[in-house]
């Protein structure tokens, strides 16, 4: 039998084994809090730079916006004189007194950070103009004001607050985030038009879609995943193809489907697996191969975290 002893000395190894592991979490919790945090400080300070390099290197010596908070203040600089830096950080105040209430006090902090390390960017480091031309201020502009914008994004802050009041105003109306920054930005173009130029304002729509298309990339990388449903009779031959020759995750639940006019139903197993744009087409022929009379629907997936997507290279 157990002596009294040894139970109290059972509960305190026990207490000290839990103790333990719960120190052990706390201390992984927190490398991983610094790791975070350095990469978001590494991306926020890449994204100042490259903004920085944009505007000082591109748009401004060749009087060219760009949408959003930015274009404003562009807009406001050639009119009315006052420092960029200083409208940069006064225009986008609002907005990030919107994102202490909408989004978090972090966020705000970080951005505000962000925003006011900019302004004295602008006006301390002496980036080189490297074009008189248009189409190359346009374009390359373009790029690295949203190379800046996308990673500052990445480090969990921005230096434009235009998407925070888009993400406030689509959840007061009824109008999408990408609803709202298109008809924002059509009226700063419009405005360049009407005070400048059309050729002026249409330049300056090539340097807005280029940042657009460049945030993107930043924001969801080259390899754009899309998640795909498969519903066939030969379940295990697809599930076997997906995991063994192409090295990646998947799940198998159960469903019923209907067809037919009198909608008769049955049990089936359903696969959803998800793969970059490289291997849909590998993934479809085998699938087809396997069964062709499969139904598969494919949609856009912005991001994935965990999984094998990013852990296991393409098998080709």
């Amino acid at each position: 039998m157990m002596t009294a002893t040894n139970l109290k000395s059972t509960t305190l190894s026990a207490s000290s084994t839990l103790s333990t592991y719960r120190k052990a979490k706390k201390a992984k919790q927190q490398r991983r809090n610094i790791r975070n945090n350095i990469r978001s400080a590494i991306f926020m300070g890449l994204g100042i730079l490259s903004a920085g390099f944009g505007l000082e290197g591109f748009l401004i010596p060749n009087g060219l916006i760009d949408g959003g908070v930015t274009g404003i203040s562009l807009l406001t600089n050639r009119e009315t004189g006052i420092s960029l830096s200083i409208l940069i950080v006064a225009i986008n105040i609002p907005f990030l007194l919107l994102g202490w209430k909408q989004i978090g006090r972090a966020f705000s902090i970080r951005s505000i950070i962000c925003i006011a390390i900019l302004a004295v960017v602008i006006v301390v480091v002496p980036y080189p103009v490297i074009t008189n031309d248009k189409v190359l201020i346009a374009v390359f502009g373009g790029f690295f004001l949203g190379a800046g914008i996308g990673l500052t994004i990445r480090g969990s802050s921005v230096i434009d607050g235009t998407e925070i009041l888009a993400i406030f105003l689509s959840r007061k109306r009824s109008i999408s985030v990408g609803d709202f920054i298109m008809l924002f930005n059509i009226v700063i173009f419009s405005v360049a038009a009407y005070l400048y130029s059309v050729e002026m304002a249409l330049y300056s729509i090539l340097t807005y879609m280029a940042a657009a298309k460049t945030i993107d990339f930043i924001l969801e990388g080259i390899e754009e995943f899309t998640g795909v449903t498969i519903i066939s009779p030969h379940t295990k031959r697809i599930a076997d193809f997906i995991k063994d020759e192409m090295g990646r995750g998947l799940t198998i639940y159960t469903g019923q489907k209907g067809y037919g006019k009198r909608g008769e139903t049955q049990n089936t197993e359903i696969i959803f697996t998800v793969v970059t744009r490289l291997e849909i087409s590998r993934l479809k022929q085998e699938v087809e191969r396997i069964d062709p009379n499969a139904f598969i629907v494919m949609q856009s997936v912005n991001d994935t975290v965990g999984g094998m997507v990013k852990k296991r290279p393409l098998k080709h």
